[in-house]
């Protein structure tokens, strides 16, 4: 079979929870681990996760993703790999902070944050535009090295979102356009001279709980 007739199928994997989420935290690359829930819903999640018999599970090295996709790994008998390129946006002095105190110290930010986070720009923090560019980039990568297999890529919503719009070419403001549970998942299609196809978005049927972040 040519390789333009093959697909390639990518499941996108959002951490579960973790106090960041439950706290209502700016996380970044605050290392925080998943919490008692979260590891319920990876354990969920992991068994959704055997209908699709993954070749190789993808993860970035912050603990909440990693032990999602150690959970995952263990239920489905498959490799684990770290890659830097899919590791959480980088919030700088945001980062471990509660939004409530981000909105009263940085107002003017804090209002970009809500309507268009793409033009978010504060020294010490990465932009949207930076994290879309370095997950493509170790997504074309994952797809060109595993081509016709089924891969999981276990991240965080500010790397799914910005990549799932890149995929999609969905211009600017895409932000909270798009929406991702923890514990959640997602599956793009690729197959060569068409690009990717966005087959499902956000599904957590397989989850017993969870809270949904809008800000």
């Amino acid at each position: 079979m040519g390789d333009n007739k093959v697909r390639t199928k990518v499941i996108l994997v959002r951490h579960g929870e973790c106090k960041g989420n439950r706290e209502g935290l700016f996380r970044g690359r605050s290392d925080f681990p998943l919490n008692e829930q979260g590891l319920i819903q990876a354990k969920e999640l992991a068994i959704e996760m055997k209908q699709y018999n993954p070749f190789r599970i993808f993860t970035g090295p912050l603990s909440r993703a990693r032990q999602t996709a150690l959970i995952i790994g263990r239920e489905c008998h498959t490799e684990i790999e770290i890659r830097e390129g899919i590791n959480n946006i980088e919030l700088g002095p945001w980062e471990g902070q509660a939004k409530q105190v981000i909105a009263r110290e940085y107002p003017e930010q804090w209002e970009i944050w809500l309507n268009k986070p793409e033009k978010l720009s504060v020294p010490g923090i990465e932009t949207l535009q930076q994290v879309q560019k370095r997950a493509r980039k170790e997504l074309d990568r994952i797809v060109k090295d595993f081509n016709g297999k089924t891969v999981i890529i276990v991240s965080h919503r500010a790397v799914l979102k910005p990549l799932i719009a890149s995929c999609l070419k969905i211009g600017k403001p895409y932000f909270w356009r798009i929406h991702i549970d923890t514990a959640a998942y997602s599956i793009l299609h690729y197959k060569k001279g068409l690009g990717y196809t966005l087959v499902q978005l956000n599904q957590n049927r397989h989850l017993s709980e969870f809270i949904s972040e809008w800000v």
